[in-house]
């Protein structure tokens, strides 16, 4: 065999099936990479977290109700009640607000 023999050509299937391959590794490549940009820029630093919240030393619930969740906000803090209720309370742990849940 010479050095000038001719390279042999891919079918055409085969040259989509390279094609598909390559454009299937340069899309995981960006996806790692915006994946790894992402948490890079949104997750927080050390040190740099948020001031856990002012809960109330002490909230007196309504009498014979029983709390089933709890969350809290700037400034407020709710109880949800098993008897489908709201209470909202302040810092200070005062009812500010109660919401009666219709069903």
């Amino acid at each position: 065999m010479d050095d000038t023999s001719e390279q042999l050509e891919l079918p055409p299937s085969l040259r989509w099936l390279k094609w598909l391959v390559t454009a299937l590794t340069l899309t995981l490549i960006l996806g790692v990479i915006t994946i790894v940009g992402l948490l890079v820029t949104r997750l927080p630093l050390p040190g740099t977290a948020m001031a856990p919240p002012t809960l109330p030393a002490h909230l007196a619930l309504p009498e014979g109700t029983t709390p089933y969740a709890f969350t809290h906000g700037t400034g407020w803090v709710a109880v949800v009640t098993t008897d489908n209720r709201i209470l909202i309370f302040d810092t200070a742990g005062t009812l500010t607000q109660e919401v009666t849940i219709q069903r």
